[in-house]
């Protein structure tokens, strides 16, 4: 189903009919598959009356996604007119004709999925993975969990559109690649997407690569939250507090990363009280030096605790262990004093807290410096949650982004094209 590249982040456009440019725009096929996967309009009728079009020209671009295997035609909706009559078909986008693998990729171990084109999970492996391996071996153990997802999975590598990776690291959303990333020695502008693309052709003996996209863990974790459980929301923040600290931001249902995939990297903003403490970037004093879970880990290690990670840390905080949920807390108060200024400048509906550290204790903390600092008119309509997708969050994510990129119009159109239909 995929065009035989890998493809960064920001290409491909995500417009409905009225994006095209020119004098006489019309929809297109990929339009009208936009109107339906949207809900703005979903039967014939509706979309004639949405684009303009003549029922003939419809009915020609809607033959083209039949064709593909797109669309198909459900059960009809009520009947309007009080004479009653046949209720027009309702079009639904076939979420079965193709799946999308997703991998999260943390410092020490990652998670792998199969999903469908809707984020339900069909398959999901995870595996011990020391991120600072480097990506040739990295990307190509991706590969083989990846044969291994299609085969559990019952379904051929030809059903795979897309492949959707989040990385610890910020992400430049035109080239898919990493730049300078504090926790990914030797990933510094690797083309991680063609390496992938490659891998996944090895391990399953796929005719051709299917297109890659890749994009911040954070980033990614916010989408997934956003889209499965807060659709409403136009301005959402999710923080992930686990061997680093990052945040995503969801502003009108479309992620926010910056100039070059920079936003939302809070865990190097400098917080008073830090100046001693060494960050893996190189400055002092950084939020992650002081507030993340590597850093609880290793007051807890020099305490005589056995922690070594954030995960060590998440353990001892379900068991109870005092001096863990102590310093949990008091992270939580470090990280709420930074989210105090986020919210006075985002004013999100929701701030999620996310990763290992991301329970009772620590968002205790968040919310005693975050009330106390931020002004009362940026927190009146706040949620402060945790979440809810838990560690699948990055997966349905990574996925999303991949069916959102696929099937925008633009991209759609080439794609049948493509297909020959």
């Amino acid at each position: 189903m995929g065009n035989g590249t890998s493809e960064a982040v920001g290409s491909g456009g995500t417009g409905g009919p009225q994006a095209r440019q020119g004098a006489a725009p019309q929809a297109s096929a990929g339009d009208l598959l936009h109107l339906v996967r949207s809900g703005r309009a979903t039967t014939r009728g509706a979309l004639r009356q949405a684009t303009g079009l003549s029922r003939a020209t419809v009915g020609q671009r809607l033959d083209r996604l039949f064709r593909a295997g797109w669309l198909r035609e459900g059960a009809g909706g009520p009947v309007a007119s009080p004479l009653g009559g046949r209720p027009p078909a309702r079009l639904e986008f076939d979420a079965a004709h193709a799946v999308v693998l997703a991998a999260d990729l943390d410092t020490r171990h990652a998670r792998t999925a199969l999903l469908t084109l809707t984020g339900t999970v069909l398959a999901e492996h995870g595996l011990p993975l020391r991120v600072d391996e480097g990506p040739e071996k990295v990307l190509d153990r991706l590969g083989a969990a990846f044969g291994e997802l299609v085969r559990a999975g019952g379904r051929g590598p030809a059903a795979v559109c897309g492949i959707g990776l989040a990385v610890p690291g910020p992400v430049d959303s035109g080239t898919g690649r990493v730049v300078q990333p504090p926790i990914m020695p030797g990933w510094d502008g690797y083309d991680i997407t063609g390496r992938l693309g490659r891998a996944f052709t090895d391990h399953t003996g796929a005719a051709a690569p299917v297109p890659v996209l890749v994009d911040n863990d954070a980033n990614l974790m916010a989408y997934g939250e956003q889209r499965t459980h807060h659709p409403d929301c136009s301005a959402f923040v999710l923080v992930k507090v686990s061997t680093g600290i990052g945040a995503g931001v969801v502003v009108d249902g479309g992620v926010y990363r910056g100039v070059d995939g920079g936003a939302g990297d809070i865990g190097h903003i400098r917080v008073p009280g830090g100046a001693r403490e060494l960050c893996k970037c190189g400055s002092y004093g950084c939020l992650a030096a002081v507030a993340s879970g590597r850093a609880v880990a290793a007051r807890l290690g020099a305490a005589g605790v056995r922690a070594a990670s954030g995960r060590d840390v998440r353990e001892l905080l379900a068991a109870g262990h005092p001096e863990a949920v102590g310093l949990a807390r008091e992270a939580g108060r470090q990280v709420g004093e930074v989210l105090a200024t986020v919210v006075t400048l985002l004013n999100p509906g929701v701030l999620m807290i996310a990763g290992d550290l991301a329970g009772t204790p620590f968002l205790t903390g968040v919310r005693e410096l975050l009330y106390q600092r931020a002004l009362p008119r940026s927190t009146a309509r706040l949620e402060v949650v945790t979440s809810r997708l838990g560690e699948r969050a990055g997966l349905v994510g990574a996925g999303a982004l991949v069916v959102e990129h696929l099937y925008a119009p633009e991209r759609a159109e080439a794609r049948l094209a493509a297909l020959g239909v």
